[in-house]
């Protein structure tokens, strides 16, 4: 199986239990009276939408470089990220607000409405469910390394998160009885800053990658560690490192021998270049710069 075709199948396997569950989670939103649940519900939604974008633009991002897009069309990968950390935050938003209005219409004296048991069971059916579906796209997304398949497990994470405080605030509102029904908005406000950390924790990273930001340390020194370990490279410098989508970019400046024959520099040059795609995948993008030990002398 190729990896469009992987990813295309992890991703419909949570699309499959986002739509159940957010059918559940209306139909007990609704019946049981819980401003938490709907809004539990409206974010098991904002999950669907974003399956969505994940096909989509992976679908794209799989295309093979061409005259328009030379190096590949891998940061349409990295902008769909963008897109499910902006539906996140527009999800935490509305959550955010509608919790804050019924706490506030709860301290003017107004009566909230008791929760009903069903939306209980279905803030426990939620957790359960989330909490799988998180942990087999994670593990999905990191053997594919796929930024925007991670991304969209951190979403069913925060699923999972939000049906926590939701069965906590369901589950006190029903416990403690019609004074303490505030507890029911309380949960959703929870929730919401939940959704907001995760959002902005996922923007941050994107807009690293599309702002070619280099890779991290420890990447960066275990590509220093395969160059130099060829005995013709003198010196390594001038390394220069980003991330296209699901690949990597590497640049670099090595110093060598400069009495050997151009047919031998680029050889040696190849090997170092097979050495690091045969680390870091085929589609790795490598620029080798060799420069000789000492100038060479004019005849």
């Amino acid at each position: 199986m190729n990896r469009e075709k992987a990813i295309n199948q992890a991703t419909l396997v949570g699309s499959g239990v986002d739509l159940l569950l957010t059918a559940f989670k209306f139909v007990a939103g609704i019946l049981g009276r819980s401003a938490a649940m709907v809004a539990d519900a409206i974010h098991s939604l904002s999950d669907l939408l974003t399956d969505a974008v994940v096909l989509v633009f992976v679908r794209i991002s799989s295309r093979h470089p061409d005259s328009q897009y030379e190096f590949g069309y891998g940061k349409f990968e990295t902008l769909a990220t963008v897109f499910i950390g902006v539906a996140l935050l527009a999800v935490a938003g509305g959550i955010l607000y509608h919790g804050f209005e019924d706490v506030i219409a709860w301290f003017h004296g107004e009566n909230l409405p008791k929760p009903g048991s069903l939306a209980l069971w279905a803030a426990v059916l939620s957790i359960i469910a989330k909490e799988w579906l998180f942990r087999y796209t994670r593990k999905r997304g990191r053997e594919l390394d796929s930024p925007v398949v991670e991304a969209n497990a951190w979403h069913h994470r925060s699923d999972a998160l939000s049906s926590i405080g939701t069965l906590i605030g369901i589950g006190g509102a029903i416990l403690l009885g019609s004074r303490w029904t505030v507890l029911d908005p309380l949960a959703s406000i929870v929730v919401g800053c939940f959704i907001v950390r995760i959002a902005v924790k996922l923007l941050h990273q994107s807009f690293r990658e599309l702002m070619e930001a280099s890779l991290p340390q420890e990447t960066e020194k275990e590509i220093q560690e395969i160059i130099t370990s060829f005995p013709d490279v003198s010196d390594l410098h001038n390394l220069r490192t980003r991330r296209i989508g699901a690949h990597y970019a590497i640049e670099f400046h090595i110093r060598m021998d400069g009495h050997i024959s151009l047919i031998q520099a680029h050889s040696r040059a190849h090997h170092i270049e097979e050495a690091l795609k045969k680390r870091f995948g085929a589609e790795t993008h490598i620029v080798v710069h060799v420069e000789p030990v000492k100038p060479f002398e004019k005849f």
